[in-house]
């Protein structure tokens, strides 16, 4: 066993706050581990408020799609539950980081008959975000790497985030908050790490996630407060020129909740064009933290 001090060392080097390892307090993992060798294994981001998670129901069940795609056996909530509770426990505001991986294999893509899962959770402090139309909306931009293509792992957050990874390295300039990625045949996925919508003026557009992309957590919470409000929004290929002629646009993830987008490349957008009441609930939503019931 290592000295747990040293491991909080090493985490705390790359701003991790807490790490639990099939639910031990230290931060390594054997060399192995197939999601170090291959990629084999999800992960999920989860927004912390008042030292519980927010989405909590929502995260667990695209885990679940995510392992029922990916072949693995279906993680037990319960452990999870209780491994998540006692790190967010450890701080009012963060993220919590969940990565799920087949474990340790043999040499070679097989993977071992009885896999026996590795649990990695891992905790970052951060900051409330401000709200989404006061702020006054981000510029972002296009991205020139594509968007992997894939419809078996579509929709679902696998550890194999290499194109997203090539794409954010396309800048350093702070003042882009993000940049979205088209499929080889040209159509919008959505940004390197949010889902996009598309607005004109009467109804919503969002890329579909069947071919490439992935189905966020407050994309559905949009989706469902879009048909409550009685906003139509349609999953579809987005083009280029859907955005060049829409009258606003937005995007989503856990960390963030809501951004409205001020300027695209030469386009500017003017966030208090978008359906903002609709924008704010979604926010509050994503932002809600509620432990389920067990």
């Amino acid at each position: 066993m290592t000295d747990p001090s040293e491991d909080r060392g090493v985490a705390g080097a790359a701003g991790i706050r807490h790490v639990l390892v099939d639910g031990h307090e230290h931060d390594r993992i054997p060399v192995g581990d197939r999601g170090l060798h291959y990629g084999d294994g999800l992960f999920e981001t989860i927004l912390i408020r008042d030292g519980m998670p927010c989405l909590w129901d929502r995260h667990m069940a695209r885990l679940a799609r995510g392992a029922e795609r990916l072949g693995l056996p279906q993680p037990s909530r319960s452990i999870l539950r209780e491994e998540a509770a006692r790190i967010c426990g450890t701080l009012d505001d963060g993220l919590l980081k969940l990565i799920i991986t087949r474990g340790v294999g043999g040499r070679g893509y097989r993977p071992p008959a009885s896999p026996h899962l590795r649990r990695i959770l891992l905790s970052y402090a951060s900051s409330p975000n401000a709200d989404p139309i006061a702020r006054g909306g981000v510029t972002i931009r296009y991205c020139t790497t594509p968007a992997s293509v894939n419809s078996h792992l579509a929709g679902i957050k696998h550890l194999n985030r290499l194109d997203a990874v090539l794409a954010r390295q396309e800048w350093d300039a702070p003042e882009i908050a993000e940049g979205l990625m088209c499929d080889d045949a040209g159509a919008v996925v959505g940004g390197t790490m949010t889902n996009l919508f598309v607005w004109d003026g009467v109804a919503l557009a969002t890329p579909e996630v069947t071919r490439s992309g992935l189905a966020g957590t407050v994309r559905s919470v949009a989706l469902e407060g879009a048909a409550r409000a009685g906003i139509t929004c349609v999953e579809r290929p987005v083009t280029r020129r859907m955005i060049e002629e829409a009258v606003g646009l937005f995007l989503t993830n856990a960390r963030i909740g809501v951004w409205s987008v001020a300027r695209l490349a030469e386009r500017c957008f003017d966030p208090d064009r978008l359906p903002v009441a609709l924008l704010r609930r979604i926010h509050q939503a994503a932002h809600t933290p509620e432990w389920p019931d067990p």
